[in-house]
């Protein structure tokens, strides 16, 4: 009875919400792609979320097929001319193809067009995201409290750096900050660098160079994450939070602002793990995503929507990576036929399609192992 027990507490605490999370994300994603290669008049063959073996499917008029298959990790849209999911030439079908099938061939597009179907699928996860914030942000408004210092943590880097109970942060390295949040995400991702605080205090302004501590902290669900902090506290009073408010028109220029947030703190991130003043141990992979998911429904719906728009923005940019494989590795193909004049050689493409594969299950078996140490810690 205990195994059938933490069986169903798995399915509906952890799987239910991943999948929802992830077929939502894929979905738009493959969507995207679709409604684009639809108005260039490729023909579609398959729209699938998941790989693999079809669960459940069905067929269009237009002779489409829609399935949803065994494997959750992503999708695909498979096109008139493609030799396999991950939209590769089938050049001895396009060689025999009759006038019909050739108008349809997604190979056979012009370039422009192949560029726009391509880049169509990661703005499809950036716009899913923006709708998301946006319709957050207009219905429930956005609680914000003032980047005010109530208490200095002994021997942290604000108190080595003079920073005092009463201050108001008002920039960080010449960005203006507005709410106790943006403090939070400016100094995360900062460890170990010099950061020049602007404070207010008795109405004068001056600066203070801030050294992020690199700590380990906990996320409020259990799992350990590395981010920098500085020591100092925010104790909001009732009159200290405001909830401001959004018609249509604020809400969904927050949420391209919000978008745009979390897709410079992604980048920062690649930036300093490139530099080496970042671990690759905090490379998540789809166990984390999973526990996440999980430990995210427990608060409600609302969050798990919020998270899913997280989870489309870095979707949407890591297809955008310049590798074989993902959109980003074709979209490099396409400029390199525009320099050129002509695409690369089919040879020149099959390596690159194997040396993209070979780098995804790469990084996919990495942020793996990564889920499994750190769920194991």
């Amino acid at each position: 009875m205990e195994l059938i027990a933490g069986s169903g507490s798995f399915i509906l605490g952890i799987l239910v919400p991943f999948l929802f999370v992830l077929t939502v994300v894929v979905f738009f994603h493959e969507l995207g792609h679709f409604l684009v290669a639809r108005w260039c008049g490729v023909g579609v063959k398959a729209f699938s979320v998941g790989f693999g073996p079809e669960l459940i499917g069905r067929t269009d008029s237009q002779g489409t097929r829609w399935k949803l298959s065994a494997i959750p990790l992503g999708g695909y849209v498979k096109f008139e001319g493609d030799e396999n999911v991950a939209s590769a030439p089938d050049t001895e079908a396009l060689k025999t193809m009759d006038t019909d099938a050739r108008s349809r061939a997604f190979h056979l597009k012009p370039l422009w067009q192949r560029a726009a179907i391509v880049a169509a699928g990661p703005f499809a996860n950036f716009l899913l995201a923006i709708v998301i914030f946006a319709g957050v942000f207009m219905v429930f408004g956005e609680r914000v409290t003032a980047p005010r210092v109530d208490r200095v943590q002994e021997a942290s880097a604000a108190e080595l750096a003079g920073i005092e109970p009463g201050d108001v942060v008002r920039a960080i390295d010449g960005d203006t900050i507005d709410t106790f949040a943006d403090i939070q995400r400016r100094v995360q991702l900062s460890a170990d660098t010099e950061l020049v605080f602007t404070l207010e205090r008795d109405g004068s302004l001056f600066d203070l160079v801030v050294v992020p501590q690199r700590r380990e902290i906990d996320d409020g669900f259990g799992n350990m994450q590395r981010v920098g902090v500085v020591g100092i506290v925010h104790d909001p009073e009732d009159a200290d939070i405001q909830t401001l408010e959004y018609g249509p028109v604020g809400a969904t220029l927050r949420g391209i602002e919000q978008t745009g947030t979390v897709i410079t703190q992604s980048l920062t991130y690649i930036g300093r793990l490139l530099v080496g003043q970042e671990s690759p141990d905090q490379l998540s992979g789809p166990v984390r995503v999973a526990k996440l998911s999980g430990d995210v429904a427990t608060l409600g719906f609302l969050p798990l929507l919020q998270l899913a728009a997280i989870i489309s923005v870095s979707i949407g940019m890591v297809n955008l990576f310049p590798i074989p494989l993902l959109d980003g590795g074709h979209l490099t193909f396409y400029a390199i036929e525009a320099i050129r004049g002509k695409p690369l050689s089919d040879r020149s493409q099959e390596i690159g399609f194997r040396f993209g594969l070979a780098v995804v299950m790469g990084l996919m078996v990495f942020a793996t192992w990564n889920d499994i140490v750190n769920l194991m810690r």
